[in-house]
């Protein structure tokens, strides 16, 4: 039997991993849907279309670079004798390392290209010839974008959040880097687990990884379900 300060422990980790989850997945709903509207609207200036190339690169280097690498250069970006950290500390801020905050930061990062493509994909299946009668009916480009691109791309903002919701839970590399282990603040049930295999706690391990992979299951479930939707629109 588990006890219950045990019991605790190995909750609190994973209401930390549904909070960085949610906040990640509500920040990229935010900011990074206007971002991949934007790299998927036909650029006429060159100029701007090689810029759209570049970013598109730069957002989906976590798809090819180790968590580590990523985790440490935000991690260098973030200490208090660099970069933005540096600032934060000559105005009396306080620094972002080793805080849930500075968790979010790195979620974001990392899970960007996750979001980003499945929405940009679905931005680029909106015909020609909507996009041409809403600028003949709507001239402010935003509620353009309100009122006809986000309703067409619904599918894929969905699929994108999915994803990220869930690749965000099983986190490891980025998160230990900047984050550290702080119980109830910065330790992610991935964290939580290898540290139960450290101690040789096979019991809590297990416990553990079967909840995570039951949330594995259900994710993957309603991501294909969410798909074959998108392949019939």
């Amino acid at each position: 039997m588990i006890d219950q300060s045990l019991m605790s422990d190995m909750l609190s980790p994973f209401w930390v991993s549904i909070k960085l989850a949610c906040v990640t997945t509500l920040c990229l709903l935010l900011f990074a849907t206007p971002i991949a509207y934007w790299l998927a609207k036909p650029s006429r200036i060159k100029a701007r279309g090689r810029l759209k190339v570049l970013l598109m690169g730069i957002i989906t280097m976590p798809l090819v670079l180790p968590p580590t690498v990523i985790g440490f250069y935000l991690l260098l970006l973030l200490s208090p004798s660099v970069g933005i950290g540096k600032w934060l500390s000559e105005h009396n801020i306080s620094p972002l390392i080793f805080t849930f905050e500075g968790l979010v930061i790195g979620s974001i990062i990392y899970s960007l290209p996750f979001y980003i493509q499945p929405v940009y994909a679905q931005f680029l299946r909106i015909p020609q010839s909507v996009t041409e009668v809403a600028h003949l009916l709507e001239p402010s480009r935003m509620r353009r974008f309100m009122k006809v691109a986000l309703p067409q791309a619904r599918v894929g903002i969905i699929l994108g959040s999915l994803v990220s919701f869930a690749h965000t839970i099983g986190e490891f590399g980025v998160v230990l880097m900047i984050g550290g282990s702080i119980s109830g603040e910065t330790k992610v049930v991935s964290i939580a687990i290898y540290e139960q295999v450290e101690a040789l706690n096979y019991e809590a391990a297990h416990m553990m990884s079967g909840i995570l992979i039951i949330m594995g299951v259900v994710m993957v479930a309603l991501i294909a379900s969410v798909s074959r939707i998108s392949q019939r629109s």
